[in-house]
C-alpha cells in the first residue's frame, strides 16, 4: 500500500473551484490531486537541479 502523502492543498478552496464549475467532489478527489501536486513538485525540483539551480521557478513546473 502506498504511503499517505501530507496534504498540501486547501480542501475547501479546491472544492469551491469544482463547485463553481457546477460539479461535485468525490471523496478521493483531493487525495488524487494532492498526489499529482507532490509529483509536480518533485519533477520541478529535479529540473531545477538538472539546470544547476536550487531555486524552483515557474517554468520548472511545465512538464513536456
Amino acid at each position: 500500500m502506498p504511503k499517505k502523502m501530507e496534504m498540501v492543498l486547501v480542501g475547501s478552496k479546491v472544492k469551491g473551484l469544482i463547485k463553481a464549475a457546477k460539479c461535485n467532489t468525490a471523496g478521493d478527489a483531493l487525495e488524487g490531486l494532492n498526489g499529482w501536486v507532490h509529483w509536480l513538485c518533485d519533477q520541478a525540483a529535479k529540473r531545477a537541479k538538472a539546470n544547476g539551480r536550487k531555486t524552483v521557478r515557474a517554468h520548472d513546473f511545465i512538464v513536456m
